[in-house]
This record gives C-alpha cells, sequence and structure tokens, in this order.
C-alpha cells in the first residue's frame, strides 16, 4: 500500500481526476475535511482515504494556478476598474460644509 498522509494544505488529485485541498483533520472523529476547487466542502473517514490510496484513487498534486475557482466572481470583474466610482474623503472641505 503507498503512503500518502493527508496533510491539511496540501492538494490532492482524487479518483474523477478532481482536484481538493485538505482543510481540516479530526483525529477524534478519525474524518478528513477536503473542498475541492469548485468551493464545495466534503467530509470522508480515515477508512475511505486508506481505501482510496489502495484503489490508487488519490494522489498528491499541485496547487491550482487558478485562484479563482471556489471564488464566486465573473471574469469581466476582475477587469473593471475601480476608478469611476472614487468619491472625495469624507475629510475634505465640501464634505464639513453641508
Amino acid at each position: 500500500m503507498k503512503v500518502l498522509k493527508p496533510e491539511i494544505g496540501e492538494w490532492y488529485r482524487g479518483e474523477t481526476n478532481a482536484l481538493f485541498e485538505v482543510v481540516a483533520i479530526d483525529d477524534a472523529d478519525q474524518t478528513i475535511e477536503i473542498q475541492y476547487f469548485d468551493g464545495t466542502v466534503e467530509e470522508m473517514d480515515f477508512d475511505t482515504w486508506n481505501q482510496m490510496l489502495l484503489d490508487d484513487a488519490i494522489e498528491a498534486a499541485d496547487a491550482p494556478e487558478d485562484w479563482s475557482g471556489s471564488v464566486d466572481v465573473d471574469s469581466e470583474d476582475l477587469d473593471r476598474d475601480f476608478e469611476d466610482n472614487v468619491q472625495p474623503p469624507w475629510s475634505t472641505p465640501e464634505h464639513r460644509a453641508r
């Protein structure tokens, strides 16, 4: 059996080729909480992890370069020019006079 210990903050590729990160490990409950690249959170027990190892259904992976997988932001929002909404600070004289 290949030994691949789950570690918080590390990325893995599962049986469906989906990338996921280990986000929590509960030794008392013997569970591992994982978050897929799309933001979906799931919990598996230690036995499931070990069975996936036996089946060669899990492997270590690099973190994705595209951080926006679980962020609910459209690509056009990232290119927006925010300077069009600039307002003067509240401490300017024209705001104090009102």
